[in-house]
């Protein structure tokens, strides 16, 4: 089993910067995939970012360019870097983690975190 912890959400105000961290542990040696999801109220879960353990990265394109998703595999950690923030990322944020490759599919993650809840003010 593995075990995801998210920390770093908040409130900010739009144009501004926040950046999530996601700290793994337990059988850590499985995962290649890990990455982001998110959820706003009344919205389905979306798919926001991901990184592969060879450090390839993909992205939703409502984020392409202002956000990225990188990894520290030696901590196990994964991280979300939210730029020029919008209104319209206010979510919680879900980190995720997969032994397989690449997808934006919410199923081919085994493992979730517990959420944080991102606010941005317009």
């Amino acid at each position: 089993q593995v075990q995801l912890v998210e920390s770093g959400g908040g409130l900010v105000q739009a144009g501004g910067s926040l950046r999530l961290s996601c700290a793994a542990s337990g059988r850590t040696s499985s995962l290649n995939t890990m990455g982001w999801f998110r959820q706003a109220p009344g919205k389905e879960r979306e798919f926001v970012g991901a990184i592969a353990w060879n450090g390839a990265t993909y992205y939703a394109g409502s984020v392409k360019g202002r956000f990225t998703v990188s990894r520290d595999n030696a901590k196990n950690t994964v991280y979300l870097q939210m730029n020029s923030l919008e209104p319209d990322d206010t979510a919680v944020y879900y980190c995720v983690a997969t032994a397989l490759t690449y997808s934006a599919f919410a199923q081919s993650y085994d493992y979730w975190g517990q959420g944080t809840q991102v606010t941005v003010s317009s």
